[in-house]
């Protein structure tokens, strides 16, 4: 992948991150996120740091998200 589609995805993840927040008003835990110190605007940054970004942001929203969930989705279709 490269640096440019990473920080578009970045920018996309953060979105999800935004919009979650807003929908349920829970907020994430995103320590180890804000750690790393890059945002998607970094666009000075490495692809290397970004990509860590981008892994640390979808950790931290799909562990607030399996955290939540509390009734078992159905694998098959109705």
């Amino acid at each position: 992948m490269k640096k440019q589609e990473l920080i578009h995805l970045h920018g996309l993840l953060a979105q999800v991150q935004n919009h979650y927040e807003e929908k349920t008003g829970d907020s994430v835990d995103h320590d180890e996120y804000i750690s790393l110190g890059v945002q998607p605007t970094s666009i000075h940054k490495s692809k290397t740091e970004h990509k860590e970004a981008v892994f640390a942001i979808a950790r931290d929203i799909t562990s607030e998200m399996t955290a939540e969930e509390t009734e078992p989705v159905s694998a098959a279709a109705d």
